[in-house]
């Protein structure tokens, strides 16, 4: 049996967007520009098999050559559609964040991995009058959030501890790691992380984290004045894995 010439190319199209795929990941995950030979060799293809997908990619800037060197990086296309991505997560994570409001009557959160911290991206605000209030584009240090915590237990082990540690050099923190690696993977068994006056006197939290559509990290988390936290925890703890639930089941969804 002989396969027909536009099966083959169909075929040969798809793997090619999927070692195009590989690529941009390798790029992604690298600390700094890579050579095509660098390039090659993590993703195992001929050097002249990358030298010719990475042209192509180069025409569309997803890729682009970092000037002074021969090494490649990520292009202004991928910050757009990234961008846009971001914007879809916020849109359709708003009615989840103002039921889980309505359902705890508390501030609800939603923040994204950004570099070494958390930026807020959206707040929907409580209803009581004594409430906690940040401010969209605010970004918070990784470790002492709930937000966060829980973003940091579902990094990858090693990517995490540098994080943390780089996170500590920078604030003159002297933490213990094992301690806090104990507690990252209690964060991982239960998909909760608390914060409990670590990042601000007065206020508590809990929340957790997801990958959106595109693999990026975002948390939503629900501060509440530590006078009424133990009073409305178990509420909380309720309402926020409910919500959590409703994301998983958003994100495996193809419709966007």
């Amino acid at each position: 049996m002989t396969v027909s010439s536009g099966k083959r190319a169909s075929r040969n199209g798809i793997q090619v967007i999927g070692r195009a795929a590989e690529i941009l990941r390798t790029l992604k995950t690298g600390s700094k520009a890579m050579s095509l030979g660098q390039i090659a060799q993590n993703v195992s293809l001929p050097r002249s098999t990358v030298q010719r997908i990475v042209g192509a990619l180069q025409e569309e800037n997803f890729v682009v050559a970092e000037k002074g060197s021969s090494g490649f990086k990520l292009g202004p296309e991928l910050t757009a559609l990234a961008a846009a991505t971001r914007y879809n997560t916020v849109e359709e994570c708003r009615l989840l964040l103002t039921e889980l409001s309505q359902a705890t009557g508390e501030t609800t959160d939603l923040s994204a991995l950004k570099g070494g911290g958390m930026m807020f991206l959206d707040q929907i605000p409580g209803t009581h009058r004594l409430r906690t209030v940040s401010h969209v584009g605010d970004v918070f240090p990784l470790t002492t959030t709930a937000n966060g915590r829980a973003a940091l237990s579902m990094l990858p082990d090693e990517q995490a501890q540098r994080l943390i540690t780089q996170e500590w050099e920078r604030r003159g923190i002297s933490g213990d790691l094992d301690a806090f690696l104990k507690m990252r993977a209690e964060v991982q068994k239960t998909g909760l992380a608390y914060d409990l006056e670590d990042h601000a006197p007065g206020i508590s939290a809990i929340g957790f984290a997801f990958l959106d559509w595109s693999g990026a990290l975002h948390a939503i988390s629900v501060p509440v004045p530590t006078s009424r936290f133990e009073a409305c925890r178990l509420d909380i703890e309720r309402e926020i894995l409910r919500t959590a639930e409703h994301v998983r089941r958003m994100m495996q969804s193809d419709e966007i």
